[in-house]
């Protein structure tokens, strides 16, 4: 990854922790814990979140020039993601990797 500038490196590596966490999660945590964890909306914006930030990553990575526009949706969709994750509690982790991860792609897509 050398040849990636260090804004589009950190976004894609910010990305694939978020990822890593919101399936991980989804999958393990929300699933396990029920109730509002395990709610159809909560769910969907879990894989949703993970899915976009595992396609924007990949895109980032191959240096691609859709990378940065899949940016700007990434950011929007992480932080609805640490929203809901905040709003059902008991995912601190989440939030963060979220949170970071939209910061990066917002700042990668300006």
């Amino acid at each position: 990854m050398h040849h990636l500038d260090p804004k589009t490196r950190n976004a894609a590596d910010l990305a694939l922790d978020c990822y890593k966490h919101c399936h991980g999660m989804a999958m393990t945590h929300c699933l396990g814990a029920g109730g509002a964890h395990a709610e159809p909306d909560h769910l969907r914006l879990m894989a949703a979140c993970a899915e976009i930030c595992r396609t924007t990553a990949h895109l980032l990575l191959m240096d691609s020039v859709h990378g940065r526009h899949m940016a700007r949706e990434c950011a929007e969709v992480c932080e609805a993601c640490a929203t809901d994750c905040a709003r059902v509690g008991d995912m601190e982790s989440c939030v963060a990797a979220c949170r970071a991860c939209a910061k990066a792609c917002a700042a990668l897509s300006a």
